[in-house]
């Protein structure tokens, strides 16, 4: 019997038989752990399993042929605020409905588990986080492959979807980089946001979702909605 312990991020769960649960675990290497936590389900220990919520696992395997099984308990950042407000709650569920698409069994992406905790903890303990939140996505793609340098090409308003390279002209394969949100010159409304999520899902889905048959998931896209709902309701929204 081999037994480890770990620390990581609960990205996907899901009942496999009576109250048992198959988990997904993002951990502070950089890997993805699975296995089954045995009543995982049952009232004593369903609180524990919650998506998003970082824990102390215990990894315990027989062999190869053999799942692991895991135990775990809550590790901090704890998410009190993130559960009162349903704007951070949709972004939480957002966030790791991402990271389970970003991330198989196998693989290792340097900097992804770091990148998580910094934004979860930012949703946690602040008040001002859109435009983190915003920066997180970009730092995202950039961890998987696609890196959208705006930092260096803030003189240049345009972004071209198909090659991912600044432009100063606008052409039918661009469109208009929202810089002054990212850099905090300006407030956030609905023009800016939009712009950002479009930008966002077209290089995602494009260059990397359909390589996988893959599609958005449906967790962002509500959490798109609820904010820009939000922001259809209040011209500009001070986030810096």
């Amino acid at each position: 019997m081999i037994e480890y312990n770990e620390r990581g991020v609960l990205i996907y769960s899901k009942i496999s038989s009576e109250n048992n649960l198959y988990l997904k675990i993002l951990t502070e290497k950089d890997e993805i752990i699975t296995g089954l936590s045995f009543g995982g389900s049952t009232k004593k220990k369903k609180n524990i399993f919650q998506i998003g919520y970082f824990l102390n696992i215990v990894i315990k395997n027989k062999n190869e042929n053999f799942p692991n099984i895991i135990t775990a308990e809550l590790s901090k950042p704890y998410y009190y605020n993130i559960f009162n407000d349903k704007y951070k709650l949709h972004g939480l569920l957002a966030l790791v409905s991402l990271l389970n698409i970003s991330i198989i069994e196998g693989q290792k992406i340097a900097g992804l588990f770091n990148l998580s905790e910094n934004i979860i903890e930012i949703l946690a303990y602040e008040k001002k986080w859109i435009i983190d939140y915003f920066i997180f996505l970009l730092n995202l793609l950039k961890l998987i492959g696609y890196d959208i340098d705006y930092q260096k090409n803030i003189s240049k308003d345009y972004l071209n979807l198909d090659n991912l390279q600044f432009e100063h002209s606008h052409t039918s394969k661009s469109i208009k980089f929202p810089h002054s949100l990212l850099n905090r010159e300006n407030d956030i409304n609905i023009e800016n946001a939009n712009s950002f999520f479009k930008i966002f899902e077209i290089i995602l889905q494009n260059h990397h979702l359909n390589n996988m048959n893959l599609n958005i998931p449906i967790n962002y896209i509500k959490f798109k909605k609820i904010i820009l709902n939000f922001l259809s309701k209040n011209d500009e929204y001070n986030q810096r």
